[in-house]
Order: structure tokens, then C-alpha cells, then sequence
């Protein structure tokens, strides 16, 4: 069974292959590439924001918002989650 990431990696996927009518995902895709990373942007800094002043719950919302959208960014880069986590394995590894 696949983690939570990567079974909302293959929902992200699934919408840009198979768009559904009124999914933000595909609002997000259609949308194009500059929309997707200033969603990260807007996110990035709301997960600031609510690191230095909100609740725990409003914490995890907004890393989670931030999640999904940097999955989206990545669907549109072509790179995929086990890109990410080959590239932290030969981090962590020391394979430079």
C-alpha cells in the first residue's frame, strides 16, 4: 500500500491524464506552470506564518496545502517523488 504522498502523487497524475470537470487540480494544470509555482510560493509562506503564530492544526493544514501543491508543481516538471527521494538517499548516503 502505497504512502500518503504517493497515492496523492497518482490522484495528481490521474487528473492530468484524465481531466475531471470542476477539479482544482486540473484548474491548477490548466492554469499552466507559473500559476502552480506561485501557489508553492503562497503556501510556502503561509506555512511561515502559521509556524510562527497559528495552532498545531492550522500548522499541518497548511504544510499539507503545500504538499499538494508542490506535487502538482512536480507533475507539471516531470519529476516524481522518487526522484526527490533517490536524490535524498544519495544525500544521505554521501553518494556526491
Amino acid at each position: 500500500m502505497p504512502d500518503m504522498l504517493h497515492e496523492l502523487e497518482n490522484i495528481i497524475l490521474d487528473r492530468r491524464a484524465n481531466p475531471q470537470p470542476g477539479s482544482y487540480t486540473n484548474r491548477l494544470f490548466e492554469a499552466g506552470l507559473n500559476r502552480s509555482a506561485q501557489k508553492v510560493g503562497e503556501e510556502a509562506t503561509e506555512v511561515i506564518v502559521a509556524a510562527l503564530g497559528q495552532d498545531r492544526h492550522e500548522q499541518i493544514g497548511e504544510l499539507a496545502d503545500l504538499f499538494y501543491h508542490t506535487l502538482v508543481l512536480m507533475a507539471q516538471l516531470d519529476i516524481r517523488l522518487g526522484d526527490v527521494e533517490a536524490e535524498l538517499h544519495r544525500r544521505h548516503h554521501g553518494d556526491r
